[in-house]
Order: structure tokens, then sequence, then C-alpha cells
């Protein structure tokens, strides 16, 4: 894969031994340009923003471990286990390494490296804009572009930290709210900077991302329909307001989580496929997602079809049987379909086509359908949030004579587990809906596994608890 090769700074002097002290700003990426010069030009800036959405396709961050890979593992949708490993719940171990097995501990810290190495190049384009960007970037659309987008990749990269760093069930839980848990970095430069409150992580995140929005308000009407930029690809206008959703909704703030789902399905100009044929990761409802560099190619360890597939992220056809609630040979939900899986019916095994049949290296951040989940569990009237569910239902295919009831909360949070479950498999987003809704116990389509809260609360790196802020420096 072609990479744009950034300076990992998180603020632990465990790591000043890649690059000193003062230098590190002064790299540029992937050239020997220094940044002061990079910075003089708008191509200079506009490299630079590129280079953050390619450092996130690498598989510590959305090319693997918080797309397709940890977080689905850690919710059990692959019945692929990895040699070494003695079992299912060895991917629950956090405490030490396990060497040949899932080694999540060091997934996990190679996940908070690389989440907070894009944040420091975010705040080192954000420190330039500053510095010179009203004198560089002479067209005012371009300077606000850069801004918006950078603040909005600062917000999104701090919330899927907070969503496994930060505590269980945050919005019912008002203790949640103020476990300390993680660094919020708005500045560009080596300091260490002390572990927040949960609440106050959730409230940088939206301030950073409505500032983000007025920097993008002047795509307010951008069809992502028509998307000949692929600002689909970006931090867009409508892909901020379906973050501030997300965001919203997590937080329990069901009111703003609503209406902010609305303006995406209202406004975006995306409509709901009911055909996957050639596009089994529905590009067409995308949102906003990453472009991954000959992506079939990159991916094709962990999918591929045929002989190999027992080698690759598959799963039994007795558990997609179960997840996708299918009876007999083939379902009548699309997403369960030979246009969504390919199977080995001799080894029983299937493997999702999302990233075998990808032609467009899409790895999807944010999809329309959730906009319809978050407003279905928001809404205040529950036939709007039966009609939200069932309409994602009744375009993959399932009959409206099984439509679902959302008249009690219970019933809400059900109908959503089976189908979040159903809807982003192999993109990582399931593990998510569980621990925010603080869903625990048995996993329906693995029942040999029950989950506890403990399995939904990362741990610091060990690198941030022996160099990171500590408590004498708060007291000081």
């Amino acid at each position: 894969m072609k990479k744009i090769i950034f300076i990992y700074i998180v603020g632990l002097t465990s790591l000043f031994s890649l690059v000193s002290c003062s230098d590190w700003l002064d790299v540029a990426p992937n050239t020997d340009v220094p940044a002061k010069e990079l910075f003089t030009t708008e191509n200079g800036y506009k490299s630079v923003l590129a280079g953050l959405y390619i450092v996130m396709t690498e598989e510590n961050t959305y090319g693997k471990n918080l797309s397709f890979g940890l977080t689905d593992q850690l919710v059990q949708l692959y019945d692929k286990i990895p040699d070494g490993a003695s079992g299912r719940s060895d991917v629950y171990i956090y405490d030490r390494e396990t060497s040949g097995s899932y080694n999540t501990k060091g997934a996990l810290a190679n996940i908070w490296l690389a989440q907070y190495n894009v944040i420091a190049n975010a705040n080192n384009l954000l420190k330039w804009w500053e510095l010179n960007g009203d004198v560089v970037l002479a067209d005012p659309i371009v300077r606000n572009m850069i801004r918006g987008e950078a603040l909005a990749l600062r917000a999104f990269l701090h919330f899927d930290l907070l969503r496994g760093w930060g505590p269980a069930n945050y919005a019912l839980n008002d203790d949640a709210k103020e476990v300390k848990c993680m660094p919020y970095r708005t500045v560009a430069d080596h300091s260490k900077q002390p572990l927040l409150p949960a609440k106050d992580i959730v409230d940088n995140i939206i301030n950073d991302l409505k500032e983000a929005k007025e920097c993008m308000s002047y795509e307010s009407g951008l069809d992502l329909g028509n998307d000949a930029d692929k600002r689909s690809l970006r931090c867009n206008y409508h892909a901020i307001n379906a973050m501030l959703a997300r965001v919203y909704n997590y937080a329990g703030m069901k009111d703003s989580a609503a209406i902010h789902a609305r303006m995406v399905i209202e406004n975006c100009g995306l409509v709901l496929e009911s055909d996957n044929n050639n596009d089994p990761i529905l590009s067409k409802e995308l949102i906003f997602g990453l472009n991954m560099h000959e992506l079939e190619d990159n991916l094709s360890d962990y999918f591929a079809s045929g002989e190999k597939i027992n080698t690759k992220y598959y799963l039994n056809i007795s558990t997609l049987n179960s997840i996708y609630e299918s009876v007999g040979a083939e379902s009548e939900d699309m997403r369960a379909k030979g246009t969504a899986f390919s199977r080995n019916n001799e080894l029983q095994y299937a493997i999702s086509l999302k990233y075998i049949e990808n032609t467009n290296g899409i790895i999807p951040l944010i999809r329309l359908p959730e906009m319809y989940y978050i407003v279905c569990e928001a809404s205040e009237d529950s036939d709007e949030a039966a009609d939200c569910i069932n309409m994602v239902r009744n375009k993959r295919g399932i009959s409206k004579s099984k439509d679902v009831v959302c008249d009690t909360d219970e019933q809400r949070i059900a109908a959503l587990n089976r189908e979040y479950r159903k809807e982003f498999y192999a993109e990582g987003q399931y593990f998510w809906f569980l621990k925010t809704r603080g869903i625990t116990g048995a996993l329906s389509h693995c029942p040999e596994v029950s989950l506890v809260e403990e399995n939904f609360i990362f741990p610091l790196p060990d690198s941030e608890i022996e160099y990171g802020w500590t408590e004498e420096e708060s007291e000081n």
C-alpha cells in the first residue's frame, strides 16, 4: 500500500526516541520539505489533509482493527480462531501479551497509538492554519474546508477512542460520565495531557463538530447521491451531521440525535438500496468512508473465497443463519444472500464479499441506515421509530408481514440489536452498539460466549500508565 509517513506523537516520553522533541513538528509527510515550507502553498495544506485520510486506512485504525478486525472479533462475528488461541475467550485477554493468538493487548496499544498519531497531525495542520492559513489559503472555501475537515477528523478519532476506552452505558450511568479515561489533544506539541472525565471528552467532541459544521456550511446543499467529487470519502457537511447524530445518541441526548439524523436523511441525497448485486459494501449509501489503495489485494489475507476460505475471516453457515435469522439455504434478506456472502457448502463456511468484491476500495465508516436506526432509537413517536427500522428491513428484502413494533424501549433496543448485527457485519459497529447500551450476556449467534462489562472497557496502554499524565501533576 502507498503510505504517507507521519510521526507518531502521543505525549508519551517513551516515544520521543522516534524523533527529537524539537524536530517532530518539522517533518513533512513522505518528503524532505520542511513543514514551514510545506505550509506555504495551498497544495501543501491539501497534501497534509489527504495524508490524514491515507494514514487512517492502516491496519491499526480503520484498515482493519476498527472496522472488520478486532471490534468484530470481540463480538464473535467470525468462527475463524487464530492459530495459537485456546478458544474464543482469548480475545478478551487485555492484561497480557498473547503471542501467536489474538494478542488483544498489543492490538489495543497499537490502536491507541495510531489514533493519536493522526490526531497529532490534524492538530499540526490546524496550528499552521492559525499561523498563516489566512494568507496562504486565499480561497475562503478552501480555507474553511481545511479547518472543517481537520476538526471533524479530530472529533471522529477521539470519539472512537472514547467508545473503546471510555465507560459502558454512558447515557444511563451518571457515574460513568465522571470516569477519567483519556486525553483530548488539541495541541500540536509533545506535551503530556491529562486524562479527562468522559463527559468532558463528549463536550470537546461536540464542540469540534459544531465548529467543523459551521466551516463546511458552504456545502450544505451537497448531493451525495450524485457525488462526482467523491465527497463521501472526506468529512463532508452531511458526514459531520451524521457524526453529531452518532455522538448525541451515545450521550443520551435523544432530541439532538434525532434532529441531526433526520437532517442527513432528508438532505444528503442518498436513498436506501434494495439491491447489493455487484456492490456488497452498498457504496451508494455511503455518507463517510475511506478509500484504500488496492483494497482487494491489501485485504486478501483476511477475505478470500474458494479453497482459501477456511484460512480467512469466515463464519459457519449455521452462524450466518443465526445472525440473519435465516431459515433454509437462502434468506429473503439480501444481506445474507449470495450477493453478500460467498458460501462453501462442502466446508459449510461463508465469508463476506464486502472486501472481496469492492472495486471502489471503500472502507465504510458511516452509512445511511445508521441514521434511520438513530431516529428509531431516539424518536418520541413510536410509530416513527417503527417506520424507520422497518423501512431499512423492507429495503433489504424482509416482507412487511414481518415488520417489528417499537412501542417500548425494550422492543426498540431488541430490534436494533438484531439489525446492527446484520447491517454492519464486518464494519466494526456492533461492538459499539452493545457497549453504548450496556448490553451484556450471551450472544445469540455464539451462545458459548457470555459478555460481561469488563469485556467492553479497554485498559490504558502500559506506556500511557508509565509515561503519561499522573495524579500528582493534576494536583500541582
